[in-house]
């Protein structure tokens, strides 16, 4: 409801400002003007008899373009609204992936928050900043290990995982990690563990 009123207050301050524009062009002649707004008053020859004036078609009243169009404040002001519409759909759309980004994430945080085997989160830190510098995307050179513990596709599935280790969130790689420790110990990273 708000919204309407400002759009009409803007729609009548918009015919505010064109209404002396035209009226100033049928007073004060044509070159005074810039060229997109210089508008010409037509009396129609049938006006006195009360018809319809011919050849009204770019007419404002009783004023015609004379040069090149004549930007219509209403379509002008019906682009604003369409183009305003966009942008606020778009940022809405916007805060809502977000929102829910956050909330998957907040939600797998939850899921794998408690490590299974009483492994330290100081443990898989240690673990993970010297095998991947902390970088849960990370890959080896050769492809072969992925992620923030460097894991192999087989152990990765040994523990529970499907897919690719490295596009597994951090909180999976975490609890996937303290998994495998809690069983193999530190023996599956031999130089890091």
């Amino acid at each position: 409801m708000l919204t309407e009123r400002k759009h009409i207050a803007l729609l009548g301050a918009v015919v505010a400002l064109v209404s002396p524009t035209v009226a100033s062009a049928a007073q004060q002649g044509d070159e005074k003007l810039p060229p997109r707004v210089r508008l010409r008053a037509v009396v129609p020859k049938s006006s006195a008899a009360g018809g319809k004036a011919s050849g009204s078609a770019g007419a404002i009243g009783n004023a015609v373009a004379v040069d090149g169009p004549l930007l219509d404040p209403v379509d002008r002001y019906g682009r604003l609204i369409a183009t305003t519409t966009q942008r606020t759909e778009k940022r809405h759309k916007a805060d809502a992936r977000k929102k829910r980004e956050a909330r998957q994430a907040r939600e797998e945080e939850e899921r794998f928050a408690s490590l299974p085997g009483g492994v330290s989160m100081a443990t898989l830190e240690s673990i993970a900043a010297c095998e991947s510098g902390g970088n849960p995307e990370a890959v080896s050179s050769d492809g072969t290990y992925r992620g923030l513990f460097q894991f192999d596709q087989g152990t990765w599935e040994s523990v529970g995982g499907t897919g690719d280790p490295a596009a597994a969130s951090a909180a999976e790689q975490e609890y996937r990690a303290a998994l495998l420790y809690s069983r193999a110990g530190s023996s599956p990273w031999p130089v890091c563990g």
